[in-house]
């Protein structure tokens, strides 16, 4: 025990804990929407046991992936189609895709509902479509999907298990603390949770670009990036995805105020 504490140790887990707070916004911003599709009775439950479960199936994760990363990381399978598809296929690959897949359906789908209801009370009253169990398996999967790429990006700062998962239990915590004021906060301000959905929109985008470099990063070799059409698939960093997120916080927050000065004029009526 007195082996981990030290100075290493101790810079590698404020690392840890700053990297999962950075990765885990999208995850939260992802449970806190829905959860909102479960009873409305059993919705902080759900958070709260989709992300207890999740946790755990996260540390049992970064023990397999510790031990198993040389045989995650290596290439199943390489396209060798010239000039259409180029690159290899992992384990990794396959998550991202279907990942990134997965998000944009359920970004996508859940716009479509938005404008396609005719009363915003009655949707509010009828929102709980699935049942909690339902919801639960959704993010525990989400979190897993999501977590791939902080356990991967935090293997590259430590090995040493013990500090991994205290970081991933530290990240756990914030996420049970903060889930259900975030929820709270898009019940509230409804117009909020279009621009939710907006920035998951971004983030399968995100993950179908790391789906291009996964098996050329895992094997430190250029070659195996996935190239359509003789364009490589380049990942979106994450200075330019959190610089997207505050661009479109910013607009909806302006445009918010703009038409609450606008609602008044047309109250007060001409001068």
């Amino acid at each position: 025990m007195a082996d981990l504490i030290t100075l290493e140790n101790l810079g590698s887990l404020l690392m840890l804990c700053f990297l999962q707070a950075v990765l885990g916004f999208d995850n939260l911003l992802y449970i806190s929407i829905e959860s909102q599709r479960a009873p409305v009775a059993q919705q902080q439950a759900v958070r709260r046991w989709g992300i207890i479960i999740a946790v755990a199936l996260r540390i049992v994760l970064l023990f397999t992936m510790i031990k198993l990363i040389d045989a995650l990381a290596e290439p199943f399978y390489i396209f060798e189609w010239t000039g259409v598809l180029e690159g290899a296929v992992n384990f990794a690959t396959c998550i991202f895709i279907f990942g990134g897949v997965f998000i944009i359906y359920t970004a996508v789908k859940e716009i479509s509902h938005m404008l396609s209801i005719q009363n915003l009370d009655t949707d509010v009253e009828g929102k709980s479509g699935k049942s909690a169990f339902k919801v639960v398996m959704l993010i525990v999967l989400m979190n897993l999907i999501f977590s791939f790429d902080s356990v991967l990006s935090a293997l590259a700062i430590t090995k040493v298990f013990p500090i991994l998962a205290i970081a991933i239990l530290l990240s756990g915590l914030a996420m049970l603390f903060l889930a259900d004021g975030v929820t709270r906060f898009l019940e509230k301000n409804r117009m909020y949770e279009v621009l939710g959905l907006f920035i998951l929109l971004i983030v399968g985008v995100v993950l179908l670009g790391e789906s291009g470099q996964a098996a050329a990063h895992a094997m430190h070799d250029p070659t195996l990036a996935i190239r359509v059409f003789g364009h490589e698939i380049i990942p979106m960093s994450k200075t330019t995805f959190y610089f997207s997120v505050l661009v479109l916080v910013a607009v909806e927050i302006i445009q918010s105020g703009y038409s609450r000065k606008l609602n008044r004029e047309r109250k007060l009526g001409p001068h």
